[in-house]
């Protein structure tokens, strides 16, 4: 009965770890529509921005990775 709970703490963990992946997919979004604002209002600009916008893509999407990561750790370690 007692592993059972501990396992069962496990799984809604990872499942809690897991709401960073969501709010990964919002950020590149946000990132994605804002740089396409930009674009869209100056075209010019546009191809210099273009690093800034791999970077800023870069750091949602590892915040992401970091929370799946936990997620895994939660549920496969110990």
């Amino acid at each position: 009965m007692e592993g059972d709970i501990a396992e069962m703490g496990k799984f809604i963990g990872a499942g809690l770890a897991t709401i960073g992946l969501g709010g990964a997919g919002i950020g590149v979004g946000n990132i994605a529509a804002s740089y396409l604002s930009g674009a869209l209002r100056n075209p010019s600009a546009a191809p210099g921005q273009l690093a800034t916008l791999f970077v800023g893509i870069a750091f949602a999407e590892a915040l992401g990775i970091f929370s799946f990561l936990i997620a895994l750790l939660l549920m496969f370690a110990a």
